[in-house]
Parts: C-alpha cells; structure tokens; sequence
C-alpha cells in the first residue's frame, strides 16, 4: 500500500515539473528584435529615368539608393526614388534671376544589345530643283490660274488692270502691296510701249520678282557656335514639324543639331519632338511640365559643351492676344541670351500660309516682342493664295519686311526649301516654265 502512494506523489511530482518547463521555454527571449534579411536590408528605389536622345557617351543616369531605416520600435518605411541627372563635361554655373530650379532630363542610358539589329533605312534623297517648282507651282496653282488668266487673249487696257487689281487683291496681297505694283507696271507699259497682253505678264513677273527680293536671304549656318535658334509660332502652323525638316536639313549641310522642347503647354508636343529627334538621330532636352526658359537654358549651356553646329529652342504655340504667353517668350529671349551672350542668333516665326491677311498682325505682334530675324511660311499648297508674301515685302499695315528663309508646300521631309524671289513670282503668275 505505501508503494502504491510513493509511486502516485512521484507522478504528480513529474507532472508538476513538467509545466513550470514549457513557459520557460516559450519565454527563453525576451523582447524579441525582428531579423531583417541581409539581402532585404536596403530599399532599393527605382531609378525614373526618361530616355530621350541616343547615346553619345555625354550625358550619363546616376540614381541614388537610400537605404531604409529598420529599429524594433517603427516599421520599415519604403524610401522616396531620388533621381539626379549629371551633364559631363559639366557646364559653367551661371546665376540667372529669372530661371526657377530645374533639372533637365538628358539622361541616356546605354542601349540594351541587340541579337539582330534590323538595316538602318537608306536616307531619303533631296528632290530635283525642277521636282520642287513643280510642287511649288501646284501649291500655289489657284492663284496661278486666277492672275494667269487674266492675260490670255486680251487687249492691253485699263480693263485688264482692273481685273488684275482684283485678282491680286484675292491672292492676299493687301491694298499696299496692289496699289505698288500696279503703278510699277502701268509706268512700264507705258515706257516701253507694252502693247501684248502675254509681255504684259512678264513685266509683271520681273516687277514682282524685284517686289519679293527684299525677303530673300541667305541662313547662315556658321553665323555662330553654336547658332542659337529660337523657332515661335501659333499653334497649327506647323512649328515643331517644321523643326524637324530644318534639323534634317542642316545634319545634310555637316551640322550637328542639338533640339530643345521649350513647347511644354501643348498635349504631345513634347514627345512630338522628341519623335522627330530620333528620325534624325538628334538629342533632345525637355521636362515634362518645367519652365521652357529652364529647357532652353540648360540647351545653350549642352550646345556649348558639346560644341554643337546648331541650338533649336522649340517654345508653346500662342496667339499675339494672350498677352501672358508672349511675356513667357520674351522671358526665354532673356534667359537664353544669359546663357550665351550673344544669343539667340536668329530668331524664327512659322506662319501658316493660309491665314492670309492676319499673318500680318502676327509678324507684327512677335517681331515687336521678341525682335523676329526670319520667316518659315508653310503650308503653300492647297488653299494657300500666296500673296501674302508680297505685302510682308510692301510693309503692309506696318509690318517690318522681314526675310523669309523657307517655304513649305508639303508634308514630306524635304519639302522645306529655301524662299527664291523669282521662283515664287513665277509660280504665283501661274507659268508653266
């Protein structure tokens, strides 16, 4: 019996030891720290990055890592990607009042490799000089026919310039330029005793012909290094393509271009240049949103580092009417000229040639804010009538006779070429030769 009650207290003994151990156990670490993994130690934050220009082994991406901070108290917090953009060779600081912070992108990471790099396309050939008439005259064919016209199988008589006066009229010419011409020619038919409608006309086109001269001129690519361009417009005339025909253009003559997208208002505009940047195989800066006056700032101080040919500032379609938009224009005439002293070289408008009459009040408007050196009239085919060049030329309702440096009368690569007095005269006169 006292085996029996020895053996039932040693039981309960074991038992008893048996839980005081299993707390021991489970409390053996007190405050327990949480074990961060060595390879998740740090937070690594994605480089954002855009690229936006081939790689020229100039510009180069440099990310930051910030590593997260682990205790025992707070929990792992993510950190915020820190993107910095380093420009090599770095260009001179200078201080600029007017320009706000700004950080370009002009990162270009290096190209993935690829197994079987597809054949570039062989570069699209410049057309013939008899090609481009052809188009020029097409362009202009409206016009043609309207004032060509008038000169077949008629008498030389105060009815035919009468008919004349209307057509050019019609043709946009303005009043100025009309009245010009037409005391010109009367006082040639006179002298020379014009008795022939068909010699008529070709007084006409050499009157013309010196009418326009005064819009002729050359561009000149080495003016400076780099030729510093500044490009406006309203939105429609075909700025930025025009851009783009001009960058192809001058790579053809041995410059190198470098693009900048000042046009940061307009939808797309951005990656429209950015798109014309890689046809040419051109570098482009931009920002999405930032200050233009900052893009073109950073541009020149690129263009002088990397001694490039030509520097093209693209900035936001505006109306002469919206009077804080064209104050934004003058602003990137000030900041551009602090980058470079003497800069811009030359500053461009791009007038849609089909607006006609109100062309004038645009020249008039951008050259009194931002002092215009040159014109680009496009779009010369079509409804186009053309004569607005000749009241630019007579000074119509004030306007300064600014140059103009190109005609477009297409959408094609090429179909930009040079503005030639007696080219167009020919055209608008409707001949055929």
């Amino acid at each position: 019996m006292f085996s029996f009650f020895k053996r039932k207290k040693a039981a309960k003994e074991e038992a008893v030891v048996s839980t005081t151990h299993e707390p021991l156990q489970s409390t053996a670490v007190e405050n327990p720290v949480p074990v961060v993994p060595e390879a998740e130690a740090v937070v690594r934050a994605p480089a954002q990055v855009e690229v936006l220009a081939p790689d020229d082994g100039i510009f180069k991406e440099h990310a930051r890592e910030v590593p997260a901070v682990s205790t025992a108290d707070e929990p792992v917090v993510e950190a915020q990607p820190v993107v910095q953009t380093i420009v090599e060779p770095e260009p001179e600081v200078v201080e600029v009042a007017d320009v706000e912070q700004h950080d370009s992108i002009v990162a270009e990471p290096e190209p993935e490799p690829e197994p079987e790099p597809e054949p570039e396309p062989e570069p699209q050939a410049e057309p013939a000089k008899g090609s481009w008439l052809s188009r020029l005259r097409q362009g202009l064919s409206r016009t043609g026919q309207a004032i060509g016209g008038i000169f077949v199988g008629v008498k030389v008589d105060e009815n035919l310039f009468e008919e004349l006066e209307t057509a050019l009229i019609m043709a946009d010419a303005g009043m100025e330029a009309t009245e010009k011409l037409l005391t010109e020619l009367r006082a040639k038919v006179k002298k020379d005793r014009i008795a022939q409608a068909e010699d008529v006309k070709v007084a006409l086109r050499e009157i013309l012909t010196n009418h326009l001269k005064v819009l002729e001129k050359q561009f000149d690519l080495n003016a400076a290094k780099p030729l510093v361009v500044m490009i406006a417009g309203v939105n429609g005339a075909g700025k930025t393509t025009s851009i783009g025909k001009l960058a192809n253009d001058f790579q053809a003559k041995g410059a190198s271009v470098l693009l900048a997208a000042g046009d940061t208002f307009r939808a797309a505009a951005r990656e429209q240049l950015i798109e014309w940047g890689a046809r040419n195989n051109v570098a482009v800066i931009a920002q999405d949103g930032g200050d233009p006056a900052a893009v073109a700032f950073d541009a020149v101080n690129a263009g002088k580092a990397r001694e490039t040919g030509v520097v093209m500032v693209d900035t936001a379609g505006r109306l002469p009417t919206q009077l804080h938009l064209m104050e934004e224009l003058k602003k990137i005439r000030r900041v551009v000229a602090k980058a470079d002293g003497s800069a811009p070289h030359e500053v461009l408008l791009v007038v849609d040639g089909n607006t006609g009459q109100n062309a004038l009040s645009q020249i008039k408007a951008f050259d009194a804010a931002i002092n215009l050196t040159g014109l680009v009239v496009t779009k010369l085919d079509g409804t186009a009538k053309g004569g607005i060049l000749a009241a630019v030329a007579a000074g119509g309702q004030g306007v300064r006779p600014v140059p103009v440096y190109w005609i477009g009368v297409g959408e094609g690569i090429h179909d930009l070429q040079p503005f030639v007095a007696s080219e167009f005269a020919s055209a608008l006169l409707g001949d055929k030769t």
